[in-house]
């Protein structure tokens, strides 16, 4: 582990178990809000499995495909998680950055969304549908997904982004509640990159991100 900005960096090799960061994730938060231990950016991978956020609407949880399924307390709806996804999990004190959840959740879409242009992916915002998203019209595709939780203005969850997983996977749900698009991954799109080299452009962009939380 090492820091970035003032902030623990640190990155997890193979997958680790959902209940297991999650615990980690809400102990981390607890500390960081009390001061005993240093704000933190996460990335990590997971086993295959679906979460469902606090507006889950469990039909769109059709097709379970045998995948443990979990209660992410996170804000959104279903998502799926497995190997070959970059998931970041930021355990950030808001109450010492502005205090402004719209500003956060929207600098975390453009840091994600800078990190991808470094790697030659354009990416964009779509108006009304939250995420990271490629293409347009009919060709404009979830690349990445938010969902973030804040407590007592400490920030839990963050992102994920679809590097080269099985995105048959994605095809158990309605991915955050949107039928009318589809999902993709850098791999689909051509730019097959390895993990280390999103790591490396996320934290390149890390500390533009800082800057616009105030």
């Amino acid at each position: 582990m090492r820091s970035v900005d003032g902030i623990e960096w640190r990155v997890t090799e193979g997958l680790v178990p959902y209940a297991e960061a999650l615990a980690d994730m809400e102990a981390r938060a607890a500390a960081v809000q009390d001061g005993s231990l240093p704000e933190r950016v996460w990335l990590l991978e997971h086993p295959p499995l679906f979460t469902a956020g606090t507006s889950a609407d469990p039909a769109e949880l059709f097709n379970p495909m045998g995948f443990p399924v979990f209660d992410a307390g996170r804000g959104g709806r279903y998502t799926y998680h497995g190997p070959g996804q970059r998931v970041g999990y930021l355990t950030l004190d808001l109450a010492r950055r502005g205090k402004d959840i719209r500003c956060f959740v929207h600098a975390l879409e453009g840091w994600v969304i800078d990190a991808l242009a470094d790697l030659g992916v354009a990416a964009h915002r779509s108006p009304g549908r939250i995420g990271i998203w490629t293409g347009d019209g009919a060709a404009e595709a979830k690349v990445g997904a938010i969902g973030v939780r804040v407590k007592r203005w400490v920030t839990l969850h963050g992102f994920s982004i679809n590097v080269a997983p099985d995105l048959s996977h994605f095809g158990g749900i309605v991915p955050c509640g949107i039928a009318t698009h589809g999902v993709t991954s850098l791999e689909a799109l051509g730019r097959a990159q390895r993990m280390a080299e999103l790591d490396l452009a996320l934290e390149a962009k890390f500390p533009s991100f800082l800057a616009k939380l105030g």
